[in-house]
């Protein structure tokens, strides 16, 4: 009977299982186009700017091939560009208004990511309870605890929407990016002219410039439609292109620099602590002289030299000069996330297994990697999440300054200078609304990492009530 119980479970399980990879692939299926264009327009972006690459042909053919996949939430699929002839609205889904058109679609984008998150969670959930070995691992009190840290929740959903927002771009858009700004002038809309009761035909470098924002009688409000029935949820900016368009494609741009540039600082930090944890003695203390030099030198200053020395070379022509900035973030600032985890790295190279994996005469790499590194990978988490946050700030302050990512890439920054001779008119949401959004994601980052923080460390000075006193730890 128990024989037969057994049996009954494993079935139960295994058709869990096979449902969490059905579900798995269909949410794939639905979106595959969309993914694999965000991965291959980063990879073609990247190898076109290396020299000694001329394969412009095929990576076109590869790109065009990958749009062609056709995606759920596409903006073919679910149109929002229309214009209204007198008696309802063509062009658009199912009829609707623009507005209406492109609310239902960006609200279908996130419900997909959060439907995306949920699997992941319930994929997570069916291996700790059924394939997992051990009943308990300390990783089960951080999980638990950070499910009851609310700050770390509010970030933790302030960044996954940002993500979301980055992925998705080219669907959550108005328009689209060739269309709005780098090449109105190859584009026409339809409109509706109420004076000649008729469908007319105009360039979209034209409309835009009869949709300028740039205060007192020329402007495009945020929620309102232009002239030529054209919706714009965040507003025109100054050249009359769509605002929320520019935003989500900047939000890929910051994301992309923020996240190299964080890994980057978090490898040389770690391999550069648990060195120096491991050798101690002249080698710790090099370690210490280097970040010490490091550490002088104002960081501004020597960002704004190197991008302006720089600025003519071949690596700044990779993704508009982001991969310099990420560069020059990590070889500039490893050195605060290098200070916070050598302590802890010191510590566990006291630990009797350390001294055990020595007598055994395991390499002092392998030592390092398998025994050190998943004892402070926790505190690369913490402050690496607050790294990128300031990473993200520091980007948009070198591109309000003209410094960061080339024109006319979007970013935040430069959203933030272009408008800001507008900040007293009827035009203020071309800098206010970035700026808040700017604010908004570096506020999440931080709220994510302290979470991380309290949830690994219970004891920290911040944690407090029923987390602090929860005990252990990772």
């Amino acid at each position: 009977m128990s024989v037969n119980g057994s049996r009954v479970a494993d079935a139960f399980t295994d058709g869990r299982t096979a449902l969490w990879a059905l579900v798995g692939l269909f949410l794939f299926l639905l979106e595959a186009g969309a993914v694999l264009n965000f991965v291959v327009s980063l990879t073609i972006d990247g190898l076109l700017a290396i020299p000694g690459v001329d394969a412009v042909g095929f990576l076109t053919a590869v790109e065009n091939a990958v749009r062609e996949i056709p995606t759920l939430l596409s903006r073919e699929t679910i149109p929002n560009q229309g214009y209204f002839d007198g008696s309802g609205y063509e062009g658009t889904f199912l009829g609707l208004s623009p507005a209406m058109a492109w609310a239902f679609r960006a609200t279908l984008v996130y419900l997909y990511a959060f439907a995306a998150f949920g699997w992941g969670v319930w994929g997570y959930r069916i291996y700790r309870r059924e394939y997992r070995a051990a009943d308990w691992t300390p990783r089960d009190d951080v999980f638990d605890r950070f499910r009851g840290h609310k700050w770390g929740i509010f970030g933790l959903v302030i960044v996954f929407m940002f993500v979301t927002m980055a992925v998705f771009a080219p669907a959550l858009g108005p328009t689209t990016v060739d269309q709005n700004m780098r090449n109105s002038y190859g584009h026409e809309i339809d409109y509706w002219d109420s004076d000649s009761g008729s469908v007319e035909t105009i360039l979209v470098g034209d409309a835009n410039l009869d949709s300028l924002s740039q205060g007192n009688d020329q402007n495009v409000e945020p929620w309102t439609y232009d002239d030529y029935g054209r919706f714009h949820p965040f507003g025109t900016m100054q050249d009359g292109s769509d605002l929320f368009t520019f935003l989500v494609v900047g939000s890929r741009i910051s994301l992309v620099i923020g996240v190299l540039s964080v890994a980057l600082s978090a490898s040389i930090a770690a391999t550069l602590a648990l060195t120096s944890a491991y050798y101690k003695g002249r080698v710790d203390l090099s370690m210490v002289l280097v970040s010490d030099a490091v550490m002088a030198m104002p960081q501004l200053l020597l960002l704004i030299m190197l991008t302006t020395v720089l600025r003519e070379s071949w690596i700044n022509e990779v993704y508009s000069g982001g991969f310099l900035l990420a560069l020059i973030f990590a070889f500039t600032g490893w050195t605060y996330m290098w200070r916070s985890i050598r302590g802890p790295a010191l510590q566990i190279s006291e630990r009797e297994w350390i001294d055990a994996a020595r007598s055994f005469g395991q390499r002092p790499t392998t030592i390092m990697r398998k025994h050190m590194l998943p004892y402070v990978t926790g505190y690369l988490l913490i402050y690496g999440s607050m790294t990128l946050g300031g990473a993200i700030i520091s980007i948009a302050g070198l591109s309000y300054l003209g410094l960061g990512v080339a024109p006319p890439t979007p970013e935040w920054g430069r959203a933030v200078n272009l408008g800001q001779d507008y900040v007293r008119t009827g035009s203020w949401h071309i800098s206010l609304i970035p700026g808040i959004l700017i604010t908004l994601v570096v506020t999440g980052f931080n709220a994510l990492g302290d979470g991380i923080r309290d949830a690994i460390d219970p004891q920290s000075d911040s944690a407090g009530g029923e987390t602090a006193g929860a005990g252990g730890g990772a």
